[in-house]
């Protein structure tokens, strides 16, 4: 790094165009061979400068010209990722990720990046940071490693599968939506399950750096593969018996009607079962988390079990009440309403394709202001629960 703190006026140019946010004139500048790792009066380098002003497009310029993401002479010792936090940029935070910030350097009070950012409330950058991994970590195992004759993951599932496993928002429904669009994960549902739960082993095996959230994450990932799977499985066996209406059924349009049928009193009973046998099969026990999940549940006024997993694997979040969620998937701000009704929301067309099987039969009722015994107005994400081993068996 440069030590020298006087700078020439092409430098102090790329602080200004940062300030500025002049992409144009910074790549300009940056053409010319300027040293991008040179820093100001403060021991700041650009590169935090950009990620604390939070535009993702000159972050990416620097780190294409090769600033050091990990530097830190600042002197409260914060990192570029410190600052991306603290600008509330989820993009940011990933570009900065892919190109290997480090997630646990703490900075003069003792809190990481991840901390930083949920001191300021902002979410979507604690969960990019806290649930990134490596692409490397997933390469691992597309190679042959000791005794066996095949990889366990096919080298051209590398982006889909690491898309997969960085999804935020874990709802069971989007988990399903996403193995049907990430690009070959539904027909390598069993490669997948097992590199899932070799992964989630992984991280409990990493000693002093042991990450029970990743590793209870990959289990959860796991179990809903392991359910797809037996649904499929389950369709196939009974193919011959099933009414014309069912065959049409595709896998994901099945697993999300049996998630979103309301129960008694407008919850989703099914899915709450389903992810309370979802924590029980979690095979590291005396870990924590566990002990903390469980300890919830089993509470006098337990939370629905959807809340739980999430606040274990996203941690917790405060003043979720004004935020907007899709019916279908729960996906944050959707884009949509029902036309009729105007009461639900979603974010396309598809996720409110899945949720009309249960949607029509209260859709007149809302449209005409009658919502006394409709229970899906407005659900919370984390009042979300089901119940999917009874009907499973069913169906």
């Amino acid at each position: 790094m440069c030590e020298d703190k006087v700078l020439s006026e092409s430098e102090k140019l790329i602080f200004k165009a940062i300030s500025e946010n002049d992409a144009t004139l910074l790549q300009a500048l940056l053409s010319e061979n300027i040293n991008a790792n040179i820093v100001d009066e403060n021991s700041m380098t650009p590169l935090q400068h950009a990620a604390y002003k939070g535009n993702k497009e000159i972050v990416q310029n620097l780190l294409d010209q090769g600033a050091d993401v990990n530097y830190s002479e600042h002197q409260h010792n914060y990192t570029a990722l410190h600052f991306a936090g603290l600008s509330g940029k989820a993009d940011v935070c990933y570009a900065l990720l892919l190109s290997g910030a480090k997630t646990d350097v703490t900075n003069s009070v003792g809190r990481t990046a991840s901390q930083m950012a949920a001191f300021v409330g902002h979410h979507d950058c604690v969960a990019i940071i806290n649930n990134f991994i490596p692409k490397s970590d997933i390469e691992y195992y597309t190679t042959v490693q000791g005794s066996q004759t095949s990889p366990y993951l096919p080298i051209f599932l590398v982006e889909s599968f690491h898309k997969f496993v960085m999804q935020i928002n874990i709802h069971p429904a989007k988990v399903v939506l996403n193995v049907h669009n990430f690009v070959g994960l539904s027909d390598h549902l069993t490669e997948i399950k097992k590199v899932l739960e070799l992964m989630s082993e992984k991280e409990m095996k990493r000693g002093s750096e042991t990450n029970e959230v990743m590793s209870f994450k990959f289990h959860y990932l796991s179990y809903i593969i392991g359910e797809i799977i037996k649904i499929r499985q389950r369709q196939t066996s009974t193919k011959k018996d099933e009414k014309e209406d069912e065959k049409k059924l595709d896998i994901t349009e099945l697993f999300t009607r049996k998630l979103l049928k309301p129960g008694k009193d407008g919850q989703l009973e099914f899915m709450d079962r389903f992810l309370k046998e979802c924590i029980r099969e979690f095979p590291h026990r005396e870990c924590t988390l566990f002990r903390q999940m469980v300890a919830s549940l089993a509470s006098t006024d337990p939370p629905p079990a959807f809340n739980v997993v999430n606040s274990a694997i996203n941690g917790q979040r405060g003043f979720m009440d004004n935020i907007s969620i899709c019916n279908t998937c729960g996906e944050e701000k959707p884009a949509k309403k029902c036309s009729k009704c105007k009461a639900v929301e979603y974010c396309d067309r598809n996720c409110q394709r899945l949720h009309w099987h249960w949607h029509k039969k209260a859709c007149s009722r809302l449209s005409q202001g009658i919502v006394e015994n409709e229970p899906q107005i407005k659900p919370n994400v984390n009042e979300l629960s089901t119940e999917i081993q009874n009907l499973l068996v069913n169906n």
